[in-house]
């Protein structure tokens, strides 16, 4: 949960992306606005989603936000490991220099 927090909070500070939640969130796209993005990305893995908003973001598209609660895991374990760690920091240099 901290991981998470940080990362959002890691990720709106350096790509400044008009949303509050980048990574956990459903989401719903007109279909032509979701193809013009998609011929773009290069994301994969937990900057998917991010990268998605981002680009919707800086192409001039409108973005509304209905917040949702997460409830806590009761079972198993995260699958956030430090594999996971440094490709999502490498895939937010991407898109800040790519964006």
């Amino acid at each position: 949960k901290l991981v998470s927090r940080c990362a959002n909070l890691l990720a709106k500070w350096i790509l400044r992306p008009g949303v509050e939640d980048l990574t956990g969130s459903f989401r719903l796209y007109r279909r032509s606005v979701f193809d013009s993005i998609m011929k773009k990305v290069v994301s994969t893995g937990y900057v998917f989603q991010m990268e998605i908003i981002v680009r919707a973001q800086r192409m001039g598209y409108s973005i509304g936000e209905i917040p949702i609660t997460f409830v806590d895991r009761l079972f198993g374990d995260s699958k956030l490991g430090s594999i996971e760690i440094v490709q999502y920091a490498l895939g937010l240099a991407l898109l800040f220099w790519s964006t």
